[in-house]
């Protein structure tokens, strides 16, 4: 043992300090730059992380109040096409507003009251009411809805072949009525080409 630790000495003392000192610079400097290099490359991955996450849930919440004109159209669509005397149909609905989402709070209250007496022997109470709302959010830091809102149908448009008879353009005007639950004098039908 003693002899390895000579033989270290022996090197140390051969090398000068000025070579030892550049190495250890040498050494850090590289470190350093590797541990930059490191936190850059993990840094940018986060981020496209994040973007991503922001892209999917920006786009499923647009997504999700463009679609729902869509999603009631085909669905109309759908049960129209199986009524007796309709061939072709196609329907466009209008909304008066976009969906809305309403999202957890967590509302945290507090109430305290002091009694205090004064040197003329008069009592005085002081209520304080303390009170904090915060938004409640998921993982990812996404927001927790509560409910969805949906919008309202401001207007309905309904072309289907068949409908230049009097009674198929009736039942089309029934059903649109009341599978949207909206007055008539927001639903038209009309005969295709």
């Amino acid at each position: 043992m003693e002899k390895i630790i000579d033989k270290i000495k022996k090197y140390i003392e051969e090398l000068s300090n000025k070579k030892l000192l550049n190495n250890l610079l040498i050494i850090l400097i590289i470190g350093i730059i590797i541990l930059i290099i490191a936190n850059i490359i993990t840094g940018e991955k986060k981020n496209m992380d994040i973007d991503s996450k922001s892209e999917e849930t920006g786009k499923s919440s647009i997504d999700s109040s463009l679609d729902y004109d869509s999603i009631l159209e085909k669905k109309l669509e759908n049960i129209l096409i199986q009524m007796k005397g309709v061939r072709k149909v196609r329907v466009m609905i209008t909304l008066e507003d976009t969906l809305e989402k309403v999202p957890a709070f967590n509302t945290t209250q507090n109430n305290e009251t002091t009694s205090e007496i004064d040197s003329q022997g008069g009592t005085r109470e002081v209520l304080r009411e303390d009170m904090t709302t915060q938004v409640v959010t998921g993982d990812g830091g996404s927001l927790t809805v509560l409910k969805e809102i949906k919008p309202t149908v401001k207007g309905v448009i309904v072309i289907a072949e068949g409908a230049e008879d009097l009674e198929v353009k009736e039942r089309l005007y029934e059903a649109v009525k009341t599978v949207l639950g909206i007055p008539g004098n927001r639903v038209e039908v009309y005969s295709s080409k």
